[in-house]
């Protein structure tokens, strides 16, 4: 019997309703070879890594909103204040994150869709509008956390040049690694990548300098507790910078279109092969986040040093520790604010043509979104407070891109064979539950001024 015709893996597959499906677009030369290598992996021909590689890099690009200047300014606030103690917060949120970002990749699987375009279809318009206007919001907030961090880096590294010059340099800067998806989406996805390997290598470094307490760190891991409002504050604004809002909607339509299946059995593969890419990304997200608390626990509030900012951070880390540790600090958190801040971008923008189907000119787009920052920076408002606060307003968006998402992932009708599991649909559940408890919680304390 004859071999049937293999197709093309870009392509939307027939089966789907075509009200659901994505038109296809042309391969660039080196997503071709990207496609063939997958469609290789589907077939059973190649196995282990090298089936898996072609799948890898959509949760990498994710994987970078959590481990944003965010993440720099609330974890060395909550490690340099309370030690070891919030580090649950960062087991926590990063496990959520995995099973957020897996149904996120899983619903762009099984619909050809991503999740504003899927509201849009399924909820009435007065809602969409809402969910529209949060989103912007919630994007505004995010390139507040990763401009203002850029900047901040390159200050520190570069004292002679102006905060509010840092500012304007990074809008050049994640322009430039935009501009690389117009040679397919590997390139782009390498540069995020590399990014995130210079985010790593100056933790890594900086974990072996400051030898943390091994049974501290175990404690603080597993003994959930806070210590008054502002921990409590501290501890949503980890649970902002790592279950990010803005990509929750973005890595559904970074897999909406990479790779399609034909099949049941095909999508099943697909997204077994995401689920991995989901683990190592925000495995290595996690690793990161408690990596940057553990240091300043052990630099900083082992030695009695408070610090109220990233620029104090930076000097305490090299007074405390030596050895260049305030330059690896701000190679990480400049790598962090240029690779955050285009995926920031590119996720504004799967959020205005997806809830309402309008595309504006990049140029706009991130000179709307990055105005907020440009004036915290040039009015003289703390910017590390700043950045704090901002991943409290980001904890507040998280309900409203993840439930949603928890309703379209247990929707049979929707989402096919790659429907919610009872027990995945629980957890997701509780998930939110918990994030809207301690939002609601910490809006009380705001409040009340307690």
């Amino acid at each position: 019997m004859a071999e049937p015709a293999r197709r093309n893996l870009i392509e939307p597959p027939p089966h789907r309703p075509p009200a659901k499906v994505a038109p296809a677009v042309a391969a660039l030369p080196g997503e071709e070879r990207v496609l063939r290598a997958a469609e290789k992996a589907l077939n059973g021909q190649t196995r282990g890594f090298r089936a898996l590689l072609p799948f890898l890099g959509p949760a990498f690009v994710a994987a970078v909103a959590y481990v944003d200047p965010g993440n720099f300014a609330t974890n060395i606030a909550g490690g340099s204040q309370f030690g070891y103690m919030l580090l649950w917060v960062v087991l926590a949120a990063n496990l959520m994150a995995m099973l957020v970002q897996s149904m996120s990749a899983k619903l762009g699987i099984a619909t050809g869709l991503n999740l504003a375009e899927v509201c849009r279809q399924r909820f009435p318009r007065w809602a969409v509008f809402g969910l529209w206007i949060q989103a912007e919001v919630i994007a505004m907030a995010t390139d507040l956390a990763e401009f203002i961090g850029a900047a901040i880096g390159i200050h520190l590294l570069f004292p002679s040049i102006p905060l509010f010059i840092a500012g304007v340099i990074t809008a050049f800067a994640a322009f430039g690694i935009l501009s690389l998806q117009s040679r397919g989406f590997r390139g782009f996805e390498a540069v995020i990548t590399m990014l995130v390997g210079v985010i790593v290598a100056a933790f890594a470094f900086e974990v072996v300098l400051a030898r943390p307490s091994i049974g501290a760190v175990a404690t603080g891991l597993v003994t959930p507790r806070f210590d008054g409002t502002e921990s409590v504050l501290l501890g949503a604004g980890i649970l902002g910078a790592t279950v990010m809002p803005h990509v929750i909607y973005l890595h559904s339509a970074l897999t909406q279109r990479r790779v399609v299946g034909a099949t049941d059995a095909e999508q099943r593969k697909i997204f077994n092969f995401e689920k991995w890419d989901v683990i190592i990304a925000m495995g290595l997200a996690g690793l990161i986040n408690i990596a940057m608390l553990t240091i300043a626990a052990a630099a900083l509030h082992g030695h009695n040093v408070m610090v109220q900012n990233l620029e104090q951070a930076f000097h305490a880390l090299g007074h405390t520790l030596d050895h260049g540790a305030d330059i690896f600090f701000g190679l990480g958190l400049l790598a962090s604010g240029l690779s955050s801040s285009s995926v920031g971008t590119l996720a504004g923008q799967v959020v205005m043509q997806g809830f309402i189907h309008r595309r504006i000119p990049l140029f706009l787009r991130r000179a709307i979104t990055m105005a907020p920052a440009l004036v915290v920076i040039a009015v003289g408002l703390d910017p590390s407070r700043s950045l704090v606060l901002s991943q409290v307003v980001l904890s507040f968006g998280i309900p409203f891109a993840l439930i949603p998402l928890l309703l379209f992932c247990r929707d049979r009708e929707l989402m096919g064979s790659l429907v919610n599991k009872p027990s995945t649909t629980l957890v997701a559940t509780i998930v939110i539950g918990v994030i809207l408890s301690l939002n609601a919680f910490l809006l009380f304390l705001i409040l009340t001024g307690k």
